[in-house]
């Protein structure tokens, strides 16, 4: 996006491994960067968006309207040609982009269907103040054990810890959100190794959350209508694995900027040729979008048998120094497409 520079200057934070343990013994563990050309970075989203909206209001024609809602689609002759706000203003536009979630009201209003994909897992995330031996090395760490499984990580904030608690989907809130703070880190601390069990422990009135993620996982069929197309999890909704909601998005907006731009070189996009684009935008990101889903839900299922056979879990424990050496290279493999991407269509350069 030439924006590597921008990049630099916001809260971040490197990963310098990943940790997996397994009824309280270490199955495996594997540095950063697993051949890629760089460690994973976890880049804090909010000044990320924000510093992306300042480089926007530098070009012209941009205008910020933050806080303002969309409330329905403009629609004349079958073609959709602009936006009717919230405060009952209308916005006209050759062409509309629903870039607002996996709840998007521009898809539902646009009547475009998402197919479920489903999952058989939501997450559960808190925050806790952390220590200095949790922050170096940081690395992402996955403990499973007792039918339960949780991850924790030092994130974007200097001095916290993010922890998130993998439950069933659809299972009660009443069994698992409305757990006390001691509670839960009682929770954690049962599965994790000391000293950190120790910090949780102490730490257990400083906790926040639970904040639930409900996982919701598919794809459009379609991403457009004549004068309308969907980007990022409007278009399809994507899982908590690897967290790659707000990469795929980038990357969509990547390839339609360049698509697009080109259209809009002679003052204005014929319909016929800007409704062949967005045919075109989507042909270029499915194959990816498709891909990264079936390697997410992969990983997803892989654990949901963790957690659900007892047995595996004690065979893996019992036999880690062997089976931790198979299991490492087989997972380094499948991450690099769950963290580099797949190559982008020539057409739309690399």
């Amino acid at each position: 996006m030439g924006l590597e520079a921008l990049l630099a200057e916001l809260p971040q934070r490197t990963l310098e491994g990943w940790s997996f343990k397994i009824e309280g013994r270490e199955l495996f563990s594997a540095d950063e960067p697993l051949g890629s050309a760089r460690p994973c970075t976890l880049v804090a989203q909010g000044p990320l968006l924000e510093a992306l909206v300042e480089q926007a209001r530098a070009l012209p024609g941009f205008t910020w309207l933050p806080g303002t809602a969309v409330a329905d689609l403009i629609e004349h002759g079958g073609r959709i040609s602009g936006v009717r706000l919230a405060d009952g203003r209308c916005l006209e536009a050759a062409l509309v982009v629903g870039s607002d979630g996996r709840r998007s009201l521009v898809r539902q209003r646009a009547g475009l269907a998402l197919d479920a994909l489903g999952s058989a897992i939501d997450v559960l995330w808190f925050r806790l103040p952390s220590a200095p031996e949790f922050e170096r090395p940081n690395r992402f760490t996955t403990l499973v054990a007792q039918g339960q499984i949780c991850s924790l990580f030092a994130g974007t904030t200097p001095g916290e810890l993010q922890l998130g608690w993998v439950v069933s989907k659809g299972k009660a809130a009443a069994t698992t959100d409305q757990r006390g703070p001691q509670d839960w880190c009682e929770a954690f601390a049962q599965l994790a190794p000391e000293p950190l069990a120790r910090h949780l422990r102490q730490q257990a009135g400083a906790l926040v959350g639970p904040v639930r993620l409900n996982v919701e996982v598919g794809r459009c069929p379609l991403w457009q209508r004549r004068g309308l197309l969907l980007l990022g999890d409007a278009a399809h909704p994507m899982s908590p694995v690897r967290a790659q909601g707000l990469n795929m998005a980038l990357r969509d907006s990547l390839v339609a900027a360049r698509l697009l731009t080109p259209l809009w070189s002679g003052g204005g996009p014929d319909p016929a040729a800007l409704d062949g684009v967005l045919e075109s935008i989507q042909a270029a990101r499915f194959p990816e979008i498709s891909g990264v889903q079936g390697l997410q839900a992969q990983e997803a299922a892989r654990g949901e048998l963790l957690r659900s056979q007892g047995a595996l879990r004690c065979a893996l424990a019992l036999g880690a120094p062997l089976a931790g050496v198979l299991l490492k290279r087989h997972w380094i493999h499948q991450q690099r497409v769950l963290r580099d991407g797949l190559p982008l269509p020539s057409c739309v350069g690399s």
